[in-house]
């Protein structure tokens, strides 16, 4: 019998497939006008295999891809790896990589904080890279930070610190840190759980770290081989567990719900006694292979009953959300969401959520074209919560090319289209850096 050909996974083709070059334009394209207030540079990372071939699509190296805006103008478009030390080794065992706190992909995550621009992966150390997207150092707080840093931190709008954690395969599976708006890290604390998983993301409020123990337990037996190591186990068990934020272990109460999955929440804040999160839910991850639809969901902590109530807000698929960057932690009334194709993790439109009434606007993105998350950029001259626009790479499978779609975030109409000289392969999260 002849060898059936082996279908290329979902992550290796269409526009997840990796580009191979990196490029520096400054002659863009514009279709429409870009608003004056837009002064910065929106930064996006994601997974690029160097060699073509990942067993995941989360494996993958970390390439950057920037554009800067000044003054209504686009000034240029670049992209770049993260030349970190697993870049410079591609045939790198995966399983001694997880051992090597620098061995980094560095393909999660992009964020700016105390003059600092790192690229983030959550098994292993920050990456530094410059505003031309060069590649400096892996960064561990000038020798502070001995555990690896989430991909997902939170930069409190308040304080200016930077709050983030590494979980574990082994002992200590959760290890919580803060640094100071300085970008000096002043705490550490170990705090128990019952084993490793897979904790993607937290939440913070003005007062509380919010922790979200879920049943993606890490597979140690299946390290090595192919894919993620990750096992569906509800015996586990699923809990929140509320923390101050100048806290430790001994600090944590933690409240019981249904066994579910979230790698992003939009945001939390509190709201008297009670603690408010909304996320993005999934009913299992990667029970029977596959990922559940992730619905838009408020839980509402209760500290006086010690329970838990939840809200599923839309039967949408959705992932991606975002508030703006200075309601982190604080009360919301509007959140912004990619919503997903059935046949692969992009965007077929943008959803903005009023969890005032739990309505919805959307924009739907049209055939063939493809989202990516979309980064809220606040009007320097506006005064309302949603006086800004949402920034986002989308792919246009037309022209085989990418661009950068500006939202008038308040009404999700069409302010222009920054037309890119390459395609940019569907990643994770990004950043807008103000100038």
């Amino acid at each position: 019998m002849m060898n059936q050909p082996v279908e290329q996974p979902f992550y290796l083709k269409d526009n997840f497939a990796p580009v191979s070059e990196e490029i520096s334009e400054s002659h863009l394209q514009v279709v429409g006008n870009i608003p004056p207030g837009l002064n910065g540079r929106l930064l996006r990372n994601g997974p690029n295999p160097q060699t073509g071939w990942s067993d995941h699509w989360f494996f993958g190296n970390g390439m950057i891809h920037g554009v800067e805006f000044c003054n209504g103008k686009a000034n240029g478009y670049r992209n770049r790896y993260v030349r970190t030390t697993l870049y410079d080794d591609p045939g790198a065992d995966s399983g001694e990589a997880m051992m090597d706190l620098a061995k980094s992909a560095a393909n999660t995550h992009v964020i700016h904080h105390a003059g600092k621009i790192l690229a983030l992966e959550e098994a292993h150390l920050p990456w530094e890279v410059s505003p031309e997207l060069d590649t400096i150092k892996a960064w561990d707080f000038n020798g502070k930070l001995e555990t690896p840093m989430t991909a997902h931190p939170k930069v409190c709008p308040v304080t200016g610190e930077l709050l983030f954690f590494a979980y574990g395969l082994f002992p200590p599976y959760l290890t919580y840190h803060r640094a100071n708006a300085q970008g000096e890290l002043v705490q550490s604390e170990q705090i128990t759980v019952p084993g490793g998983t897979m904790m993607h993301d937290f939440n913070i409020t003005e007062n509380y770290v919010i922790w979200m123990d879920l049943p993606a337990v890490w597979d140690i037996e299946s390290l090595a081989g192919e894919g993620l190591p990750i096992k569906w186990d509800e015996s586990y068990g699923a809990r929140l567990g509320v923390m101050p934020r100048t806290g430790g272990d001994s600090d944590v109460t933690w409240y019981n719900i249904d066994p579910c999955y979230v790698y992003h929440p939009l945001n939390a804040y509190e709201d008297g006694d009670n603690i408010v999160l909304d996320v993005c839910r999934l009913a299992n991850m990667i029970a029977d292979g596959i990922d559940s639809p992730a619905f838009m969901t408020r839980w509402v902590i209760n500290r006086s009953s010690g329970t838990v109530s939840e809200t599923q807000i839309d039967d949408r698929n959705t992932e991606f959300p975002r508030v703006p960057d200075t309601l982190i932690g604080q009360k919301h009334r509007y959140g912004y969401v990619a919503g997903l194709a059935a046949s692969a993790p992009y965007g077929e439109r943008y959803i903005k959520y009023d969890f005032g009434d739990f309505s919805a606007k959307t924009l739907e993105l049209g055939p063939g074209r493809q989202g990516s998350e979309a980064v809220f950029v606040a009007d320097p001259s506006g005064s309302s919560e949603d006086d800004g626009w949402l920034l986002a790479y989308v792919y246009d499978q037309s022209t085989e090319c990418s661009e950068v779609l500006i939202l008038d975030a308040s009404t999700l109409s069409e302010e222009a289209r920054v037309l890119l000289p390459a395609r940019v392969p569907m990643g994770f999260h990004g950043s807008w850096v103000p100038a």
